[in-house]
């Protein structure tokens, strides 16, 4: 594997620098925010004018969503240079647009939608204007989605949903939901689940918020009593919406810009190290550098993951162990840096003052790292997925 950039990907990667210095707004420089921490927060909701101001830019040349086709707004970009995209707006500390509504709705519906749900959802989700949830994790399905519950029975031209789902990051936000529920209970349980469009705003749809222990609320309990939701609805065909899912997943867990996020996170920890005196100890210059490692393995292995894209082959056990390894890198990254903080690494408070270790975000990444093995599927599941897929071991 050459690590080198091809002229072609240097070329791009010199125009995509000099362009977001030309572009990114003054009032954004320098900051790229919580989300760059793991938090949910922006960090920038006073600027809400600045930051709608960069997205139009970025979508004038379709820089938000760049792996789309272009007459869906996307810029088609190959792989390497969606992830040279990644790394330069990381590099700036640029904010980056995405969540479920770039990330998976809208490539799921490019592929399974009909027409006119791709002529209804795509451009608001581009744009900004509409927000999407998901609805697939329940109380007794997580890691094992296949056993979801929630029902969903045919009544004329609608469906009638009844059920509860849980962990949905952003449904208190959200307009819309894309929903796993299940519509065959006799069938086994892959083969009698259906995909929807949901409505956030129907009627029988109430939220529960689940406060975590960075204190954000972020996550919610979403309970559905007899709602109805149009038939047409239905992406794909009835009791074929596992397979549906199973491409919106592939979309979640290529995890390729990972090490692009902790690397900025290292870079700020480190600068701040220096400022505080903290590289001093030699026990902290061995930690730091020892992440600086293990941040650069984490990017080789996406390296791996991204060049099997660039050659069409869809990865499988390879994003499961960028997943597993680069999830334990932040939660020992957390350490680290929780460690150097000593007492001031308790403050969580996003007032704090700058000069109070980055504002307090080393305290909130450090309890947002706990469920960082959890969230996108678990560290077991993927060492499950690694010992079948990849080793060929036999199922326990």
């Amino acid at each position: 594997m050459d690590f080198r950039d091809s002229p072609e990907e240097a070329a791009f990667r010199a125009e995509v620098r000099a362009w977001i210095a030309e572009n990114l707004p003054d009032a954004l420089k320098g900051d790229a925010g919580e989300g760059e921490w793991g938090q949910l927060s922006s960090g920038h909701e006073r600027d809400k004018a600045a930051l709608a101001e960069w997205r139009r830019r970025l979508q004038s040349r379709g820089w938000v969503a760049p792996a789309w086709p272009k007459k869906y707004g996307g810029a088609e970009l190959p792989v390497m240079q969606q992830f040279i995209l990644k790394e330069e707006m990381a590099r700036a500390r640029a904010p980056r647009f995405g969540g479920v509504g770039i990330g998976w709705v809208a490539p799921t519906l490019m592929q399974y939608g009909e027409e006119w749900m791709k002529e209804r959802f795509i451009e608001p989700i581009l744009s900004g204007k509409e927000r999407w949830c998901q609805g697939f994790s329940e109380p007794g399905a997580g890691s094992d989605l296949a056993s979801v519950q929630t029902r969903a029975v045919r009544d004329g031209d609608e469906y009638v949903v009844n059920g509860q789902k849980i962990w949905t990051s952003g449904a208190h936000i959200a307009d819309w939901m894309i929903l796993l529920a299940r519509t065959d209970p006799s069938a086994p349980k892959h083969k009698g689940l259906s995909y929807f469009l949901v409505d956030m705003k129907s009627p029988g749809i109430t939220l529960s918020p689940i406060i975590n222990m960075v204190g954000n609320s972020g996550f919610n309990q979403v309970f559905f009593e007899n709602v109805r939701v149009p038939a047409r609805n239905l992406v794909g065909e009835e009791n074929r919406g596992w397979y549906v899912a199973a491409t919106t997943l592939d979309f979640e867990r290529s995890l390729v810009d990972l090490c692009v996020e902790y690397r900025a996170i290292l870079e700020e920890a480190i600068a701040c190290a220096k400022a505080e005196g903290l590289t001093n100890l030699a026990w902290a210059r061995h930690r730091l550098a020892d992440l600086v490692i293990e941040v650069e393995v984490a990017r080789n292995l996406s390296l791996r993951v991204v060049s099997m894209q660039a050659r069409g082959v869809q990865p499988n056990y390879e994003a499961s162990i960028v997943k597993l390894y680069a999830s334990e890198v932040e939660q020992r990254m957390a350490a680290v840096l929780y460690r150097m903080a000593g007492l001031r690494g308790q403050i969580t408070s996003r007032g704090a003052s700058r000069w109070e270790l980055l504002m307090g975000r080393i305290g909130r990444f450090q309890l947002h790292s706990v469920a960082a093995t959890i969230g996108g599927g678990t560290s077991e599941v993927q060492r499950n997925i690694i010992a079948t897929r990849g080793l060929g071991l036999p199922r326990a």
